[in-house]
């Protein structure tokens, strides 16, 4: 029998298959196949299956994984237990709706799979500590979709900080908005009911998971389902996700939360939210422009130091005080954030080395908008012992800590 060197590994640049990252998906939608897109570029990965609760995204995503291999090898599945039971399967890519993100991560690592997770990745701040607490619990490696923590323009400016050449922080800000497209308070209406598709087209119970239940519309599963609050973390977490996560990252912050919260402006924007750290440092969200956001793009973020600040977002472009402008360097592409991302999952899994997005640093940022999404909700500046995890002025915000989960779709 010849067996070909590429099943050994022999051929220059080739891996055996045995030494691939095998990997399927769950609720991989438009955001899931960009996601999808870099992991199929991986040659130590391999995607074999594809679990939604919509028969067109199934196959939709069969075809894609399909045409990139040259052959039908890709598994549908309408059940995401038949797939997680897959002992091949090492890792899975999670793109659900928010409502599924927490408890499909800690159902997959409780089958053993490492996983890479959309955000936002909670729905309140006990959802967040629940997937930190899983992660460590079942030795399990979590990246979340934070992936501009691998873009070279934001690790410039963490690098200028880190220097000294800022000074001392003194503040981060955060955009969380526009509250045009992300309110802050999102709809607790419900759409008209329509008439329900078949079970093999559209799964609803199993779309709507451990959201409360609500009649069908086709707008929810078009996308729509964002900025009502059945299925939405926040307005504030849906790009808080991603610069609360940033301001923590540069800082060294991953393991602390601010100590207060005072909500300002309205609903319609624009608003923010200030925050302070135990240490003086200041937190800003938000929705609106400051200096340079304009020119930095979508996703922004900002440092400031008592001898210089930089900003920078999607456009990669880099905006700063005078004295920092001379240590500039060049970046990349914005794409390039993802493609890095993905592939230092994939190289984690197999050093089993925490990503940079873990399932801890992402608890950590979203329990920080998730509590500024609870000061705006009631209306009134709160404080937060980090120590007893906590509001020490406000019973009712302690009790929006936690949301309910309809049964049995819960980890």
């Amino acid at each position: 029998m010849i067996v070909p060197s590429y099943v050994l590994g022999q051929r220059a640049g080739a891996i055996a298959p045995s030494d691939k990252i095998i990997f399927g998906g769950i609720g991989i939608g438009s955001r899931g196949s960009h996601d999808l897109s870099k992991l199929l570029k991986i040659p130590a990965a391999r995607f074999v299956a594809i679990c939604d609760v919509r028969n067109e995204r199934r196959e939709t995503i069969k075809s894609t994984a399909d045409k990139n291999y040259g052959n039908t090898d890709c598994k549908m599945y309408s059940d995401q237990y038949e797939l997680l039971a897959r002992q091949d399967i090492d890792a899975v890519l999670i793109a659900t709706g928010d409502r599924w993100h927490t408890p499909l991560s800690i159902i997959a690592a409780q089958h053993g799979k490492d996983v890479y997770c959309e955000k936002p990745c909670s729905m309140s701040i006990e959802e967040s500590w629940a997937l930190a607490a899983a992660f460590k619990r079942y030795n399990r490696l979590y990246q979340a979709g934070c992936q501009r923590r691998n873009g070279a323009n934001f690790q410039l400016c963490k690098d200028l900080l880190k220097a000294g050449a800022l000074g001392k922080l003194t503040a981060l800000y955060a955009n969380v908005g526009p509250s045009a497209n992300w309110p802050p308070l999102p709809s607790r209406d419900w759409l008209a009911a329509e008439e329900l598709p078949p079970k093999q087209v559209l799964d609803w119970d199993r779309w709507l998971g451990p959201a409360p239940w609500r009649p069908y519309h086709s707008s929810y599963v078009r996308g729509g389902w964002r900025n009502f609050y059945d299925f939405h973390g926040g307005g504030i977490l849906e790009w808080g996700s991603h610069t609360v996560d940033l301001c923590h990252w540069a800082a060294d912050y991953d393991d602390i939360q601010p100590v207060k919260y005072e909500p300002v402006g309205t609903n319609v924007g624009p608003y923010q939210v200030n925050c302070e750290y135990a240490n003086g440092v200041k937190l800003v969200m938000r929705d609106n422009a400051w200096d340079g956001a304009l020119k930095t793009g979508s996703c922004s973020f900002r440092i400031e130091g008592d001898k210089g600040w930089v900003e920078t977002g999607d456009a990669t472009k880099i905006e700063c005080s005078e004295n920092i402008k001379p240590l500039l360097r060049p970046t990349e592409n914005a794409a390039m954030a993802l493609e890095n991302h993905m592939n230092e999952f994939v190289r984690c899994i197999a050093s089993r080395k925490q990503p940079a997005s873990s399932a801890a640093a992402a608890a950590n940022s979203h329990v920080t908008c998730h509590a500024a999404f609870i000061a705006y909700q009631r209306g009134k500046t709160l404080t937060w012992d980090t120590a007893k995890k906590e509001f020490t002025n406000d019973e009712i915000a302690n009790r929006m800590r936690s949301r309910g989960m309809r049964e049995p779709w819960r980890a």
